[in-house]
């Protein structure tokens, strides 16, 4: 089914008389369009900036401001933040602290503290941590996958077998899930078919993971595709599909989150600053900015449990730290409109 659409439109005319008068126009017609339904009352950011945001910058945040990252992100009403990710510290030295900042990250009540995993020694490493959640990422561009994790993405659907096997005898909660990237194209290969996409999501559930999750990696995604693919994940996965994951490369992260939203996603992936990108995703640049996202979903009267005024602070103290580096977002220039009396939406 798709909804009936109204478009209201004027037209002006003049009589003989010199008598210009305005027509009002109300055309009815169906939309070839997925189906949306009421937005929801309440959605759930969780910040990635302090892995896929910190990935692709040449500067080394120091363990110390990485934790007070965390807290200040916390006293903000974060609650799940994604901290690091377990990969060879010659490849990403930027993460080479992970399992000290999962440390503390843990030491706070009710955060959930994910990382993210390549294979099933980054799962041990998260099993050691005591992390809530992993997240394995898996490309369904076969170019991506080669380039980030030199597996095919049905090597990773064996891997995610793996990490299910191991979790379960570890006798850990650690969740797992599976995140299906380059899901609306790819800088290296090009086209990505839905097919593909869905195909996989299906493989990663029947490998054991917990949930699932789609993301716009290099930033091709559309409302229109997003709104089409992400209810067609959604119908798949049922309540295992957990979180939309957009970049904004192109300026069309918030757009596509409002899409996403619309189809009864309540989970994003956001980065304060805008800051992130794929270093095998040539051209990507950062995730939507935290920020901005949770003002849109304020302004939309959807409960986010955050203060952004708090989220402004802690920009302004990563800017500092991250001094020379490009970062993004519009909010933080403009400031919160006089209006809105919902700044802290608690």
């Amino acid at each position: 089914m798709v909804p009936n659409c109204h478009f209201i439109f004027f037209t002006e005319t003049i009589d003989s008389k010199n008598t210009r008068k305005t027509h009002l126009h109300l055309d009815t017609h169906r939309m070839d369009y997925a189906h949306t339904f009421p937005l929801p009352s309440t959605a759930i950011l969780r910040e990635v900036g302090l892995r896929d945001g910190l990935q692709n910058i040449p500067v080394l945040v120091s363990t110390t401001h990485k934790c007070q990252w965390i807290d200040q992100a916390y006293a903000a009403g974060l609650r799940e933040i994604e901290v690091g990710s377990f990969v060879p510290p010659k490849l990403l030295p930027q993460m080479a602290d992970t399992a000290e900042v999962l440390a503390h990250a843990n030491t706070l009540a009710g955060l959930k503290a994910s990382v993210l995993i390549p294979n099933l020694k980054g799962a041990e490493r998260a099993l050691e941590g005591n992390a809530h959640l992993m997240l394995l990422p898996l490309s369904a561009s076969h170019a991506h996958s080669l380039a980030n994790l030199r597996k095919t993405p049905e090597e990773v659907v064996a891997e995610m077998a793996r990490i299910r096997a191991a979790r379960d005898a570890s006798g850990r909660k650690t969740l797992i899930e599976g995140g299906v990237g380059t899901a609306f194209g790819c800088t290296i290969q090009g086209e990505v078919k839905p097919a593909d996409v869905l195909r996989l999501l299906q493989a990663l559930l029947d490998a054991g993971a917990d949930r699932v999750s789609l993301a716009d990696t290099v930033g091709y995604a559309n409302p229109r595709a997003v709104s089409e693919l992400f209810e067609q994940a959604m119908k798949l996965a049922g309540d295992r599909f957990c979180c939309a994951h957009f970049h904004d490369t192109r300026g069309m992260a918030l757009a596509n989150a409002y899409a996403a939203l619309q189809v009864g996603v309540t989970r994003f992936d956001a980065s304060l600053a805008g800051i992130g990108g794929c270093p095998h995703a040539p051209g990507a640049s950062g995730n939507v900015a935290t920020e901005d996202l949770a003002y849109m979903l304020s302004a939309c009267r959807v409960v986010t449990g955050l203060d952004i005024n708090a989220l402004l602070r802690l920009r302004a103290q990563v800017a500092q730290w991250l001094q020379g580096q490009p970062l993004h977002g519009a909010l933080w220039r403009a400031g919160l409109p006089k209006a809105l009396g919902h700044a802290h939406d608690r």
